[in-house]
């Protein structure tokens, strides 16, 4: 049983950076542009995070971040390397 999906054309204005953004992706992946939106969107529609991931975006949109916030990519890299002693 096959099954018809119907596509309609439709016209968007974007950003020309934007556009040649998404152009160079779809290159990237050998696909072709419309191709390469349309997984895109559908990702995006479709796509429904699983509990933890939720958990993790409600956590990081409050504003209530636990983890410490560096500004001196040094004092990161320490605290990474002596994380074990």
């Amino acid at each position: 049983m096959a099954t018809t999906i119907t596509r309609k054309p439709v016209s968007f204005r974007l950003r020309t950076d934007l556009l040649e953004g998404l152009k160079r992706n779809a290159a990237r992946e050998n696909r072709t542009l419309n191709n390469y939106v349309e997984s895109i969107l559908l990702d995006i529609v479709y796509h429904e995070p699983n509990e933890t991931t939720k958990a993790a975006i409600k956590e990081a949109m409050s504003g209530h971040n636990r983890n410490k916030v560096y500004t001196d990519v040094d004092e990161m890299m320490n605290d990474i390397l002596n994380e074990d002693e």
